[in-house]
């Protein structure tokens, strides 16, 4: 049966994957495992140089150029030691990808759009790791600030598992784990991977069973069907939907995970099932868990978060979804997603609060 090929992101990233970014997963892994079982002291480096090979690779030399500035910018800014204006510098960074001379630029470095929207995801994506690495550097004390060089920068960057498309991994963790030596044992190794690439292949085989058979974004993006259909086949279409989005998920972060595990590294887990949730709250906890370690780290436990007044946690609430809503893009649909996600938050949380006094307690 035909293809839908109305899911843009599941076609993008697959036909990336066969022709090219699998091959160079596979190169990363193989000098990971030669770099951990002959130079474990230097394996952060050896994978920091391949990082940078793949991106001139993938993304010409202008392409790379842009993302060592972005990080050498940030970098700059962060010796100042201010929150504030490292966030400041972030945003800015950000928002120069949606100014339309710049835009068109970048376009006409390539001959293909796939091509430049492969450097715009992979600069939205670094945005959030440079932001991560220059606050980390501004909370250190200057005792600390050796792990916190421009080369580790660069080797948190340039950290090919998460490159293109993620998972987020905060510089705290990935610092951390990245200097601690374990024993390496290649049985070991290659029982994980085995296992890893089985289950990947399971979830891939049954995102494209649902990409082949169901055809459920090409129903979304035609008006016809949705309005003649019964509020019973919206809801299970909406259902589809995201039960789609959350294979597909298994298997987008399911191979950069695999990926860290053979490093030594633990991955953020992978996304919860969307049919066991019943809550915004445990949605923006467990299925995208590097992202909300993220927002919940560097957003809203410094605005305040649930330690502070009802206002305060509102704000840092808000604040927290008006940056998510941006950074994937600020169209108006985000903000309407970001927004009701955020009531959905609050809606969640004060009724907890409610049901949590005594007497409500007593009545029920």
């Amino acid at each position: 049966l035909p293809q839908d090929p109305m899911d843009f992101e599941w076609s993008y990233w697959i036909e990336w994957g066969r022709e090219r970014i699998l091959w160079l997963l596979a190169g990363h892994l193989l000098v990971s495992q030669m770099s951990r079982l002959l130079v474990e002291k230097y394996k952060p480096w050896c994978l920091m140089v391949y990082g940078m090979a793949a991106c001139w690779l993938l993304l010409g030399t202008k392409g790379f150029a842009v993302i060592l500035l972005h990080a050498a910018i940030s970098f700059a800014v962060a010796q100042f030691q201010l929150s504030l204006l490292t966030w400041l510098c972030s945003l800015i960074l950000l928002t120069t990808l949606r100014i339309p001379a710049v835009e068109e630029t970048k376009r006409k470095w390539y001959d293909t759009e796939n091509e430049y929207y492969l450097l715009l995801f992979t600069v939205s994506v670094r945005c959030l790791f440079c932001t991560s690495f220059s606050l980390e550097y501004c909370w250190h004390a200057p005792t600390q600030r050796s792990s916190h060089s421009f080369p580790w920068m660069l080797a948190y960057v340039f950290y090919y598992p998460t490159f293109h498309n993620g998972p987020l991994v905060n510089f705290d963790e990935f610092s951390k784990q990245m200097r601690r030596q374990e024993a390496f044992s290649v049985k070991t190794n290659l029982s994980i991977l085995i296992v890893g690439i089985i289950r990947i292949f399971f979830w891939w085989c049954l995102a494209e069973l649902m990409i082949h058979l169901m055809y459920i974004h090409a129903l979304y993006s035609s008006a016809l069907p949705l309005e003649s259909a019964s509020y019973w086949a919206l809801g299970g279409l909406a259902l589809a939907q995201v039960l789609f989005f959350y294979v597909k998920y298994l298997v987008l972060y399911g191979v950069p995970g695999l990926l860290l595990q053979m490093d030594g590294l633990k991955p953020p887990a992978l996304p919860c099932c969307v049919s066991l949730m019943h809550s915004f709250t445990k949605m923006w906890r467990s299925f995208d868990v590097g992202l909300h370690r993220f927002l919940v780290r560097y957003i809203y436990v410094p605005m305040g978060g649930s330690q502070s007044s009802l206002l305060g946690t509102l704000f840092s609430t808000a604040l927290t979804f008006a940056f998510v809503s941006y950074w994937h893009g600020g169209q108006s649909y985000l903000w309407y997603w970001g927004t009701l996600n955020w009531l959905g938050v609050i809606v969640e949380n004060g009724t907890k609060r409610i049901l949590s006094i005594s007497l409500i307690q007593d009545l029920i």
